[in-house]
């Protein structure tokens, strides 16, 4: 019954933006954080950005850091992914996922994902 959606991706050009949205079900928001991934072609999945559960703290990759912010619509159950200033590297599909903590940022700490969504960012 858990499910996580992602939508808001699509193609942009560099200094762009976007906003991702991870509409969530089956679970709360205030009992789970949920994080930000992006996966390349060939590379690993990395963690980009996390928020907690009861406090709604944010925390960010040093990658994204002072370009993205990560929010929440607790009544919405939506968590948001404010990307600015986006950069070809920033092209990959990024997931939503729900997890225990947002110490640290390895996918095998969340259990729950959504399926993605794309983004592009060239010229």
């Amino acid at each position: 019954q858990v499910q996580l959606v992602e939508s808001g991706g699509g193609s942009v050009q560099p200094g762009g933006s976007l906003r991702l949205s991870c509409v969530v079900s089956g679970f709360t928001l205030e009992k789970s954080h949920i994080a930000w991934f992006r996966q390349a072609p060939g590379r690993e999945r990395e963690g980009v950005s996390c928020i907690t559960s009861y406090s709604g703290t944010p925390y960010y990759a040093d990658s994204v850091k002072e370009r993205f912010a990560i929010s929440r619509d607790i009544a919405k159950n939506t968590v948001y992914l404010q990307m600015n200033s986006l950069k070809p590297e920033d092209t990959a599909v990024y997931y939503c996922a729900r997890g225990l903590h947002c110490a640290y940022q390895y996918p095998d700490d969340f259990t729950s994902w959504g399926r993605g969504t794309q983004v592009t960012v060239s010229a």
